[in-house]
């Protein structure tokens, strides 16, 4: 897909020294380029794969084939930069679902309690979201997506702590390489994810590389599709098995998505890796602590091979303590901070990230009225280090809960998070007001520090002197998830107003 005739037929509206350059065209740098074409004439994004014209994997995303989850939070972010956008999404079949109520959560306390609530979210494919985005932004006449193109350096500038654009070329064959051009640029942006080369390219110009940080749970994927048998009568629309280390490293979530299918992503940590053959496919499922996504399965059709996935490794490259970056380079997404894909905070991150940048540019606007970047790049990479911190704390607090895992090791409070939310989990089976915090931390609506709230944390005490006396508070770990419940089981309204969703006051200029 390239957009540079949607640009000629709309008029070129660059006026000098106004172009924004992304690198990188998946979600995070989508998004970004949405934020850009608020600030600058012309947002050009540079993409190494052909981008499909359909809702098809690519080889650039490998984890598309597996369950992605886009957050409440997140949700919210990308209505406010495409507003309409979850209607399009619902219109080609993607189903709105309660996340406290529609999934049938397996943790390791036993059934999450099931209850009405305002945690809905879109269960989709990856290759879905993006190609809707994609066709968001081919509407807008200030970006330009230029796709099958490698990034091969950053370029010096005359001006002292710039770059002035980037070095590019097709990638049709490798004497291409001989036809490379330059691209002039004000601001470039990379977001070419986990492989990003800024380091390299950083070290070309002199300045210092990064330190990086990674914590590596070695943690394996294997997904397909199925369809879904027509006389499925669950009473949950999406079912997620959660691994339990060290003891239970094996999970699985089965997810309701467009076009009546099921996908499953088999999840398995410490190197027990789910098997991509057809036989270990399903003794792997039926190897789970409880059977409710392998008796799914044994009746479904599958409608794709099964494709496996290990690059799951957290990893984070602390750009906000480097003593000098180029004033107009800023790097986001996973080419900062990339998690274990198991805990799907990524696309919620990535938008909070676009949020981020949205602020900073405004600020710099006020601060520098003659379009200065002075100051820009280090400002932004600590506010985006501020956003990924409880999450990076998250992803890495559990995975070292694998008793193999590579990295620092676990410090002294993610010892104490480990046993206190174990208490936390344990109240989750019983208790809504605790599973409400637990789900508006995990959807990023709000701080972590929301569990040790006086409600929350009240009951853990209280849990642990009873665990402590002998006292049995949990009860039987799978009573939620039987049929005769009293929780209210209606399914919620579809309608738009059902959605809770708080935008900010800027949604009315968008577009």
């Amino acid at each position: 897909m390239n957009t540079s005739e949607n640009r000629k037929q709309n008029g070129d509206r660059r006026p000098e020294n106004r172009h924004a350059v992304v690198l990188g065209g998946s979600l995070a740098g989508l998004l970004a380029a949405r934020v850009l074409s608020d600030h600058f004439e012309q947002v050009t994004v540079i993409e190494r794969d052909v981008y499909p014209e359909t809702a098809e994997t690519r080889r650039g995303i490998p984890q598309a084939n597996h369950v992605h989850g886009l957050l409440l939070r997140g949700r919210q972010v990308l209505e406010e930069l495409f507003p309409g956008l979850q209607d399009e999404m619902i219109a080609e079949g993607a189903p709105l679902l309660d996340m406290a109520n529609d999934i049938a959560w397996h943790t390791r306390a036993g059934w999450g309690i099931r209850f009405p609530s305002e945690f809905k979210v879109l269960a989709f494919t990856r290759p879905l979201l993006d190609l809707h985005v994609r066709r968001r932004l081919s509407q807008n006449p200030r970006i330009e997506m230029v796709d099958n193109t490698e990034v091969l350096r950053l370029l010096p500038d005359s001006v002292e702590n710039h770059i002035s654009g980037v070095l590019v070329c097709p990638r049709v064959s490798g004497i291409d390489r001989y036809v490379a051009k330059a691209i002039s640029a004000d601001l470039i942006i990379d977001a070419t994810g986990r492989g990003s080369r800024a380091p390299r390219w950083l070290k070309e110009l002199c300045y210092e590389a990064p330190e990086e940080i990674v914590v590596n749970a070695h943690i394996g994927y294997a997904s397909r599709l199925y369809r879904v048998p027509e006389n499925f009568n669950g009473d949950w629309t999406c079912a997620y098995v959660q691994s339990a280390p060290p003891k239970r490293c094996r999970g699985a979530i089965l997810f309701r998505v467009e076009g009546n299918r099921w996908l499953l992503t088999l999840t398995g940590g410490d190197r027990d890796y789910p098997p991509s053959d057809e036989t270990g496919f399903l003794e792997f499922a039926r190897s789970l602590p409880v059977p409710i996504i392998y008796d799914a399965i044994s009746s479904a059709e599958p409608l794709t091979p099964i494709k496996t996935h290990r690059g799951t490794e957290n990893r984070v490259r602390r750009y906000e303590r480097a003593k000098q970056l180029p004033e107009n380079f800023l790097l986001l997404g996973d080419a900062v901070c990339a998690f274990n894909p198991v805990y799907g905070q990524g696309m919620t991150i990535a938008s909070l990230g676009a949020l981020t940048l949205e602020t900073c540019l405004r600020e710099q606007a006020r601060l520098h009225p003659d379009g200065s970047f002075n100051g820009l790049s280090l400002r932004f990479q600590k506010r985006l280090a501020k956003v990924n911190k409880a999450p990076w704390l998250m992803a890495t607090g559990e995975d070292y809960r694998y008793p193999n895992t590579d990295g620092a090791g676990p410090g002294v409070m993610t010892k104490f998070m480990h046993r206190y939310m174990e208490h936390v989990l344990r109240l989750t089976t019983r208790s809504v007001a605790v599973r409400s915090v637990l789900m508006r931390a995990f959807n990023i609506l709000v701080p972590p520090a929301a569990l040790f709230q006086p409600r929350v944390l009240f009951r853990v005490l209280l849990q642990m002197v009873s665990t402590r006396l002998g006292g049995n508070v949990n009860g039987h770990p799978n009573r939620n998830h039987d049929r005769d419940r009293s929780v209210d089981r209606r399914q919620p309204s579809r309608k738009p107003h059902a959605w809770n969703i708080r935008v900010s006051s800027t949604q009315s200029r968008r577009s």
